[in-house]
């Protein structure tokens, strides 16, 4: 089993190579959050990777709440400290493999940033054709400060 850590830092840490391709290639992320008290939440959500920062938006897709009344927009405004999850499931285990990012989020205002972290997002999902991005709507950025990549074959 092979397993990579990388060292926290304060600014944006950049993945191993092989790392940066296996999470730009994901097509699902986990993120998690937590609120004020510490209670935990776990979400899937559609992300873009620009080999320094991730990205992720809120979409018009059905929701129980929406913009800035969802739970993990709340959780990131009291505590901006999140994990990402990217990983791959597989029968035969030794095709197991993922990347933990720990960082930091903020919800970036609209402006150069927010509009790139949209564009990449829908040329990575072609679905957005259908649901354009709000242009306007909530983008997560996540500065990662520690990557663990693992795979179970070498």
């Amino acid at each position: 089993m092979a397993r990579e850590a990388r060292p926290a830092a304060s600014h944006a840490l950049a993945p191993t190579p092989d790392a940066a391709d296996f999470i730009a290639a994901g097509r699902v992320a986990r993120l998690g959050t937590a609120d004020r008290a510490g209670r935990p939440l776990v979400v899937p959500v559609c992300y873009a990777f620009d080999g320094t920062y991730w990205y992720s938006a809120i979409d018009d897709k059905p929701k129980r709440a929406g913009g800035r009344t969802l739970k993990r927009v709340r959780n990131i405004e009291e505590n901006p400290r999140v994990s990402v999850l990217i990983d791959h499931w597989d029968e035969d285990w030794r095709r197991l493999r993922y990347v933990l990012i720990q960082g930091r989020a903020q919800l970036l205002p609209p402006g150069p940033e927010h509009a790139r972290a949209l564009d990449l997002l829908a040329r990575k999902y072609p679905q957005y054709a259908e649901l354009p991005l709000p242009r306007g709507g909530l983008v997560i950025r996540v500065t990662p400060e520690s990557y663990v990549h693992w795979k179970y074959a070498a």
